[in-house]
């Protein structure tokens, strides 16, 4: 099991096993929050702590919502929003890997997808090679 927390520990993150690869997306929203992404199905985390959240408003349809701590702005995770739900089913949430101990986290692969030059469909292009932790 995987415990996180923000930088002052009013939000914990527990994921009951490590992520199958992280992406260090490179789009505007990724950047901005900081957040190197682990995804899970969201029956394989918790999250204690109150948090607040944001919903890109650029999209016509957002589909993720990255959650925050409400005291020290940490990006904690993200969650699908509701319409997305109602289209593709709750069967995905992002934590931002950058909340775990690095040594947790030895052997698993960090992707570098090229989240600004993505239209919405297909695959990502990559704009460097991955990495192993650790």
């Amino acid at each position: 099991m995987l415990t996180m927390s923000c930088l002052c520990g009013q939000v914990l993150v527990h994921a009951n096993k490590r992520p199958d690869f992280i992406h260090a997306c490179n789009c505007t929203l990724c950047s901005k929050t900081g957040a190197h992404w682990g995804y899970f199905h969201p029956s394989e985390v918790t999250v204690k702590g109150a948090t607040t959240g944001y919903a890109r408003a650029d999209k016509a349809e957002a589909s993720a919502e990255v959650r925050f701590c409400a005291t020290c702005g940490s990006t904690t995770h993200f969650i699908l929003t509701a319409r997305a739900v109602a289209k593709f089913g709750d069967t995905m949430m992002g934590v931002n890997m950058q909340l775990a101990d690095e040594r947790d986290l030895a052997g698993v692969e960090v992707r570098y997808p090229d989240g600004r030059a993505w239209g919405g469909a297909g695959d990502f292009a990559y704009v460097r090679e991955a990495r192993i932790i650790g």
